[in-house]
């Protein structure tokens, strides 16, 4: 099955920062756009972050405003959130989705394809 892999999630420090990569496995993420959701212990899963297929169009999730940035690398083979200012409500197991179509971008069922999740912990 097609899937998606995220990496770069890790333990830091609050006000430490961390990189997470999105790339796929059997598909190109070129003609995809893409979210980051989070799921925190003992919440539902949340939208964090989108970006558009053009790569001109991203959305911010309020609580990750001015801290996080979401981009393609050039080539538009992966795409990264940059997560910088990282505060202890941030720790959660972060998921990439890829949809060829997304209009509703805060909803999980606008996207075809999954990571199996990173787990970010910040702790002192």
């Amino acid at each position: 099955q097609l899937q998606l892999v995220e990496s770069g999630g890790g333990l830091v420090q609050p006000g430490g920062s961390l990189r997470l990569s999105c790339a796929a496995s059997g598909f190109s993420l070129e003609h995809y756009a893409i979210g980051w959701f989070r799921q925190a212990p003992g919440k539902e899963r949340e939208w964090v972050s989108f970006i558009d297929i053009t790569d001109d169009t991203t959305y911010y999730e309020d609580s990750v405003k001015g801290r996080f940035t979401i981009s393609r690398d050039n080539a538009r083979h992966t795409v990264s959130l940059q997560m910088n200012s990282l505060k202890p409500e941030d720790t959660a197991v972060y998921y990439c989705a890829a949809g060829a179509w997304v209009v509703a971008h805060t909803m999980e069922s606008e996207y075809e394809y999954w990571g199996q999740g990173t787990q970010v912990t910040i702790s002192s």
